[in-house]
Order: structure tokens, then sequence, then C-alpha cells
């Protein structure tokens, strides 16, 4: 059998996660939003979202890129949030068989309005 392998980010909320005003950590997510946003025109990402209702809630969201691992943490050391240390990233490599999995060319919001209105 032949396998696919595709590069996925877990993004992880630290257990020493900073502080910040409810506005600051508003624009800090508008920005994680639009360079998930970049990313996905560029054709590096492929899937991403964030998780709800997890058994785990430092589980924030999922990602499946088209790169190698090295490049996602490279990529990933460059997100807003990653930087301001409010999310973490644990990056593996996914194998599935052959074919089994298929993703859409489908845009991302580059923010919070965005997301909410979809626009």
């Amino acid at each position: 059998m032949r396998f696919d392998q595709h590069t996925v980010v877990l993004l992880v909320r630290p257990a020493d996660v900073p502080e910040l005003p409810l506005d600051a950590i508003d624009r800090l997510q508008d920005a994680h939003l639009a360079h998930q946003a970049g990313l996905v025109e560029q054709g590096l990402v492929l899937a991403a979202g964030p998780f709800l209702g997890a058994d785990d809630d430092r589980l924030r969201g999922f990602v499946v890129l088209s790169v190698d691992p090295e490049a996602a943490r490279e990529l990933y050391h460059n997100d807003p949030a990653v930087r301001a240390g409010r999310l973490a990233v644990q990056v593996m490599s996914w194998m599935v068989p052959e074919g089994n999995v298929r993703f859409e060319g489908v845009p991302m919001p580059r923010s919070m309005l965005e997301a909410a209105t979809g626009d």
C-alpha cells in the first residue's frame, strides 16, 4: 500500500501563557489569522481550524501543511501568536493511505470579524 505524507501542526496553549489586555489579545488573534491566511494563499497550508470542546483545553488548533516538518516549524515560529507566547506548536508527520484525504482550495478568514461574518 502507498501512503501520502503530510505535516501536521498542533497549536497548543502553553502553561505559562502571558497575560494581556483583551484588546491586545484580539489584535494578536487577528494577526494570527492573517498569518495563517497568508500561508493558505501561498499553498503551504492545506487545512486549518480551531478545536472546540476538546478534552484537553490546551489544544487550540490543527493545521495540515504541504511542507516538511522543519519548514513547518519555521513558518509557525513566525506566527504572531507563537512569537507572543500565546500559542506553542507541536509538529509531526501524518501518513494516510494514498488518496484517502483530499484538500479543497478554500480561503481562510484574515480576522475574527471576517470569520464571524463570513465576508
